[in-house]
């Protein structure tokens, strides 16, 4: 509807407003992929209370959430498709064909690009987010396993379980530059925040390669517990935690000295970990107990376990905005648009404003407040 009129550049354009999007529907969450329920788990952060469940494809593994928080990516291992999952409304929109045996996703810093290695197809697919098809598909080693893209995003890095090493991909040409050998199996990849620094876990070798991302070379060795598998860094760089499989442990790494401080017991089979965006707490899949750890990373202990679906494996969390969105009227054109804010004390966090089609979207990060009504508007010219 046609709420006023604005000026732009001195002339009188209609501007047509939108009904603010639910509060709830903004917040920190975490996506945890059930590999035997075939759904994923929505995990409200705020009360640690699973919200809801997606069915999704054939035995889902990998999960990740672009940086804008409104999309998440499950690989479907058994179904060789990715789902595509609207985090405001925590429905599929649309499943991507992939290769075979899709095992990991992840998406670049910027959102347009998510990389989904193919296990049995030795090869990663390249997905771009706006069309949700695949643009490209790229051959790295054997068995490539997990994927991390860097926080520059001008490299990915794949690890081979097969080949025993990783596989440096361009991502501007979406090629293969080098190969970095590695510990045997390796399962996790994670880049500290910085950039400078990726930790690969080597499941058969019981350690974490120290990789220097300058030079591709591994400038140390940290053993951990046995059979490490995922792998994730603070958001402040000054740790990271590797879950031990066999050990049923977490493994903390002090980043600056890259030793182990503590060994924190977790659930049967841990096989993922993600920090909570703000630091505070680290979520752990445990896969043959269909439940997740919650760990109190101040005291670096248990602090709750919470059920899952069954077999729990990728585990992703993420600021979810509100969305909210002004259209112009049939015939017109969108020329521009911001937003009004009332409701609250406290304004958003972040607000991002931008064009999407005919509308004028408006993702408000209010996790942290009070903050509820944000409403959109959208300059729209005859």
């Amino acid at each position: 509807m046609v709420a006023g009129l604005v000026l732009l550049g001195g002339v009188a354009l209609p501007v047509t407003a939108a009904v603010p999007a639910r509060a709830a529907t903004s917040g920190t969450f975490a996506y945890i992929a059930n590999a035997v329920s075939n759904t994923v788990s929505v995990l409200n952060l705020a009360t640690n209370t699973v919200t809801t469940t997606i069915p999704v494809g054939t035995q889902p593994e990998g999960v990740a959430v672009s940086p804008d928080g409104t999309t998440a990516y499950v690989a479907n291992l058994a179904s060789n498709t990715v789902s595509v999952i609207n985090t405001t409304t925590n429905t599929v929109t649309t499943t991507i064909p992939v290769g075979t045996s899709p095992f990991a996703v992840a998406v670049s810093p910027d959102g347009t690009t998510a990389y989904v290695t193919n296990e049995s197809s030795g090869n990663v697919s390249v997905i771009n987010t706006a069309t949700n098809t695949v643009t490209t598909t790229i051959p790295v080693g054997t068995s490539p396993f997990a994927v991390a893209v860097s926080p520059n995003g001008t490299t990915a890095y794949v690890n081979n379980l097969g080949s025993g090493n990783v596989s440096v991909i361009n991502t501007a040409t979406n090629t293969v530059t080098t190969t970095i050998p590695v510990g045997s199996n390796p399962e996790g990849v994670a880049f500290s925040p910085d950039g400078t620094t990726a930790y690969v876990t080597n499941g058969l070798s019981n350690n974490v390669s120290v990789i220097n991302t300058a030079t591709n070379t591994v400038t140390t060795t940290i053993p951990v517990g046995s059979v490490p598998q995922g792998v994730a860094f603070s958001p402040d760089g000054t740790t990271a935690y590797v879950t031990n499989g066999l050990s049923n442990t977490v493994s903390v790494i002090n980043a600056a000295t890259n030793t182990v401080t503590t060994t924190i017991p977790v659930g049967l089979s841990p096989f993922a970990v993600a920090f909570s965006p703000g630091g505070t707490r680290a979520y752990v899949t445990n896969s043959n107990l269909s439940t997740v750890s919650v760990i109190d990373t101040a005291t670096d202990t248990v602090t709750t376990t919470l059920s899952s679906g069954i077999a729990p494996r990728g585990v992703a969390t993420a600021r979810v905005p509100v969305v909210a969105t002004a259209t112009c009227p049939a015939g017109h054109v969108i020329t521009g648009g911001g937003y009004q804010q009332s409701g609250g004390a406290v304004p958003p966090v972040q607000v991002t404003n931008r064009p999407a089609g005919n509308t004028w979207q408006i993702l408000a990060d209010n996790q942290n407040t009070n903050y509820t009504n944000v409403t959109p508007y959208a300059v729209c010219a005859p």
